[in-house]
């Protein structure tokens, strides 16, 4: 049984930074990609940042220079460094971890509100 499990959300200000983690377990190592996405209030999920197993990274372009996202080795643990945090940033963020379509794994989601 696949977990996931995402931590580190929170209330910063603007120009702060946060850092999300994320842990697949119960899953092979071996997995295709893990993702980072975010859902605001009224909006559609969308995709912040994905890391494939070989390292290959993507990003949204609104995070893109401000956010990092990285995976240790061999694990199926990602994280997600957010700097420069916009209020428009504020959202619940999802870890999804992803060995295949009928592998395809989701966390619960960690609130990130940005606000002075």
């Amino acid at each position: 049984q696949v977990q996931v499990v995402e931590s580190g959300g929170g209330l910063v200000q603007p120009g702060g930074s946060l850092r999300l983690s994320c842990v697949a377990s119960g899953g092979a190592s071996s997995i295709y990609s893990m993702g980072w996405h975010r859902q605001a209030p009224g909006k559609q999920r969308e995709l912040v940042a994905v890391i494939t197993g070989g390292g290959r990274t993507n990003y949204a372009d609104s995070v893109k220079g401000r956010f990092t996202i990285s995976r240790e080795n061999g694990k199926t643990t990602v994280y997600l460094q957010m700097n420069s945090l916009k209020p428009e940033d504020t959202a619940v963020y999802y870890c999804n971890a992803y060995w295949g379509p009928k592998s395809d794994y989701w966390g619960q989601g960690t609130q990130v509100i940005v606000s002075s």
